[in-house]
């Protein structure tokens, strides 16, 4: 499982002119699944983000977590992480889940961080998406599980 982490003063996921989420203050995630991705790594990698302390606290240093500051999350599903473009010019998503695998532990993950109380919103799984964000700082973190 691999995860993009932005933090973010505001974000939305727009499909055909509609807004289907949006944030305030707090982080986007670009989730991507692999094949032997399984509910273990979904867990681990929830924790990670909800516990990753990657705000500011009164001195300037990064001490504080989405948790700590009450922050939202903007979760987008992307399987173009897991885009191989060694060879050739046009990328191969072979590395990618299938839809319905990556679906049950994308819709899994979501489920996660909102059990640890963050608010999460999504965009639409396997929808062509508009993502806008402000990139805080900018800090842009991108978390891998399984190595």
């Amino acid at each position: 499982m691999k995860v993009v982490v932005q933090r973010s003063n505001k974000a939305k996921v727009v499909i055909q002119g509609e807004t289907v989420g949006a944030i305030d203050f707090g982080l986007v995630l670009l989730v991507g699944i692999t094949h032997d991705d399984t509910e273990a790594d979904v867990r681990w990698m929830a924790d990670k983000v909800a516990h990753l302390r990657i705000f500011e606290d009164d001195t300037g240093k990064m001490n504080h977590s989405v948790l700590d500051i009450g922050g939202q999350l903007l979760s987008v599903s992307q399987f173009t992480l897991y885009g191989d473009c060694r060879k050739g010019r046009r990328p191969n998503f072979m590395a990618a889940a299938k839809p319905d695998q990556a679906e049950n532990l994308y819709d899994g993950f979501n489920e996660s961080l909102r059990a640890m109380g963050l608010t999460v919103e999504t965009g639409r799984f396997g929808a062509m998406m508009d993502v806008e964000l402000v990139n805080s700082g900018p800090v842009t973190i991108i978390l891998e599980s399984g190595m």
